[in-house]
């Protein structure tokens, strides 16, 4: 009864509570934002190795999509929603959505509604191992099929799968990368080139 008593007298000196954002009220003023459980989160620009490793498995991807007809490929500033109440909004260095799940949506201009099939992510120099790691496991966790993350200064690709599985692959590897974009196979080699 006296914490309540002393929280009542103090109530008029707090600040008032903002409620979470949806994906409808991100700003659309030229920034890159991610929007987590709520709250926005204003992105940096990415370095010219981030930029390079990213528009690379992007080209490699949609190079494929288009010969395979398979599906389409979204670049780095595309929003997917993940989640509602509070809304979720991320958006990766790369991703693939198949051709019959773009095909039920159609071409949208505001964000994608849901996780894309593949998601990649370039691992920046200020990103901590567990930052990229918990945001991998939200793709999943959101249907995500598989989620790539390159490490460029250690030159690996991290692969995680639904279910927990992530292994990692090296220079001399080859990933197969079928279950998400159909008949994708690259050389890890080839990410870095």
């Amino acid at each position: 009864m006296r914490e309540w008593g002393v929280a009542l007298w103090l109530w008029p000196l707090l600040p008032p509570l903002s409620p979470p954002l949806t994906s409808w009220q991100m700003p659309d003023d030229g920034m890159r934002y991610e929007l987590v459980r709520g709250e926005l989160l204003m992105m940096s620009p990415a370095g010219a190795r981030h930029g390079r490793r990213a528009a690379r498995i992007a080209r490699l991807l949609d190079t494929h999509a288009s010969q395979t007809d398979c599906g389409v490929v979204f670049g780095a500033e595309t929003g997917f929603v993940v989640s509602h109440d509070p809304d979720t909004v991320r958006a990766p260095d790369a991703a693939f959505v198949s051709k019959e799940r773009f095909e039920a949506v159609g071409d949208t201009e505001k964000f994608w509604p849901g996780a894309p099939d593949f998601a990649a992510e370039v691992i920046s120099p200020k990103d901590t191992f567990h930052e990229v790691q918990d945001k991998a496991l939200e793709w999943l966790a959101a249907g995500t099929i598989a989620v790539l993350v390159l490490d460029p200064p250690k030159r690996t690709a991290t692969v995680y799968r639904a279910g927990g599985d992530a292994h990692v692959y090296g220079d001399q590897d080859t990933l197969d990368l079928s279950d998400a974009v159909p008949g994708f196979t690259v050389p890890v080699a080839r990410l870095f080139a």
